[in-house]
């Protein structure tokens, strides 16, 4: 059975830096491509960043330059390195795997549909 465990959320202060891990199980995580999303209360799930099995990142624009998507394959493990936080980055982050193939490039990544298995989340949450 396939198990994405995100960890690493907790209290941020505005600019500060904080770094998500998730972990999988199940699957031969190589082969897996994996994604961040998050989502706010009230709000819609969005696409946050993606690594592909070969290692390709990709990232929503609000999230540029601040946050880093990378991953162990030795560990099986994914990480989302955030820094400079901002308000907004404070919701529940969830990691996502899939076995497709993104045909679309960076269009096919961001869609949550695209993703076959997905973490419980962790919240981050802003501190002033």
């Amino acid at each position: 059975q396939v198990q994405l465990v995100e960890s690493g959320g907790g209290l941020v202060q505005a600019g500060g830096s904080l770094r998500l891990s998730c972990a999988t199980s199940g699957r031969t995580f190589s082969t897996y491509a994996m994604g961040w999303f998050r989502q706010a209360p009230g709000k819609e799930r969005e696409f946050v960043a993606a690594i592909s099995r070969n290692g390709g990142t990709y990232y929503v624009d609000s999230v540029k330059a601040r946050f880093t998507i990378y991953r162990d394959n030795a560990k099986n493990t994914v990480y989302l390195q955030m820094n400079s936080q901002k308000p907004e980055d404070t919701p529940v982050y969830y990691c996502a795997g899939s076995m497709n193939s993104f045909p679309r490039g960076y269009y096919s990544y961001s869609q949550g549909a695209e993703y076959d298995d997905w973490g419980q989340g962790t919240q981050v949450t802003g501190s002033s």
